[in-house]
């Protein structure tokens, strides 16, 4: 009877309608927040040489003095001629305002990767003869300043790059808000790109604001390059480790920094338990509006795959293997195919989902007439 009388509620105007559901998400199983729960009944393991190797594939990972003295000097330059340009009102080239962005200015700049992001809103259109205009402008500025520096334009998609000397600025653009629906395709840079900027200027904010702990920037140079050795975990982006780090690190009973060590155990069981599948609570986007979980960003099939990565790797882990994870033995095999540690036979783990194809029915003698089968 209650099934009825909801439903004639819910056909009403304004009820939530035949079928409507609420989405509820889930929160997965998190060992860090319900450790209280489970009271130890043997000593805790000795993670010593665990943290020292976190530590030091950390300190590898980590862009040398030297490149980064090479960047900051570049990222000067170019700061310095953004200043004289915006100074020149007159023109068609307008600065809104501009801000160094990416792992330079969040302090995650990876060994052998010599670049640095600066993000310009323009006020004006960017159309992509004014963006290559004002690369130009921005080149006669940095070589009235020196007339021996040499910088060498690449243009891109999201805007250009500076190159001099190893060290490369990429100069992102964007525009201010009300100029998005002004845009044409046709002739200006592509909204998503522009929007894509303006995001990242927000990220950087929010990082410098709430990520600035040791750990965290530990941690988000190891992931990065867990993601380009173990295939699985490719479709984390940046931003998605940047904040899984900070969840991982900061957000526990405690509200105290976890060591690095429990930190970086914490993700993968994280990970392992759904964290970032469909349904799950995952983390909330803090830079954009609407509750949007980042997680989202992947396809189905990435985060599946992201999953049952993780679980291999956390078993890896449990059994002592914890050097071939962090890859000072250079090898990714351990995701994809059986290894044995101290005896024990870790099994990769397989798919869970996968992926249909959607295919149109042929036409067929019993769906040409479907009136016997309506009535």
């Amino acid at each position: 009877m209650r099934g009825r009388g909801g439903r004639g509620r819910g056909g009403g105007g304004g009820g939530m309608g035949r079928g409507a559901r609420v989405f509820v998400p889930h929160i997965p199983f998190d060992f860090v927040m319900c450790e209280q729960a489970f009271p130890r009944v043997k000593p805790a393991p000795n993670d010593q040489q665990f943290t020292q190797s976190l530590v030091k594939r950390s300190q590898e990972l980590t862009a040398s003095a030297q490149d980064q003295t090479a960047i900051l000097s570049l990222v000067t330059k170019v700061t310095n001629a953004l200043d004289a340009v915006i100074v020149m009102t007159q023109g068609d080239i307008q600065i809104e305002e501009y801000r160094q962005v990416g792992s330079f200015k969040k302090g995650t700049m990876m060994i052998g990767n010599i670049v640095a992001d600066v993000a310009v809103i323009l006020k004006t259109l960017p159309t992509k003869e004014l963006v290559h205009k004002f690369a130009e402008k921005l080149v006669d500025q940095m070589k009235a300043s020196d007339a021996s520096e040499t910088v060498n334009i690449v243009t891109t998609d999201a805007g250009f790059e500076l190159k001099s000397n190893n060290a490369t600025v990429n100069v992102l653009i964007a525009t201010i808000p009300a100029n998005m629906r002004k845009l044409d395709p046709s002739i200006h840079m592509d909204q998503k790109i522009l929007q894509a900027t303006l995001a990242a200027i927000r990220h950087v904010r929010w990082f410098e604001e709430n990520a600035f702990h040791t750990n965290v920037k530990m941690l988000v140079r190891i992931l990065k390059d867990m993601t380009r050795r173990f295939e699985g975990f490719g479709p984390l982006t940046p931003w998605i480790l940047d904040l899984l780090a900070h969840h991982v690190v900061m957000n526990n009973p405690n509200r105290q920094p976890l060591p690095i060590n429990e930190a970086f155990r914490r993700v993968l069981r994280l990970l392992s338990a759904g964290f970032f599948l469909p349904g799950s609570a995952g983390i909330v986007d803090p830079c954009e509006s609407g509750n949007v979980r980042v997680h989202t960003v992947m396809t189905l099939e990435q985060q599946d795959k992201v999953c049952y990565t993780a679980q291999t790797l956390l078993r890896v882990l449990t059994h002592g293997g914890y050097k071939k994870i962090l890859g000072f033995d250079g090898d990714a095999t351990i995701a994809t195919e059986m290894s044995v540690w101290n005896g024990v036979v870790v099994t990769p783990s397989d798919k869970a989902y996968e992926k249909t194809e959607e295919k149109e029915p042929e036409p067929t003698d019993d769906s040409m007439d479907t009136s016997q089968d309506t009535q």
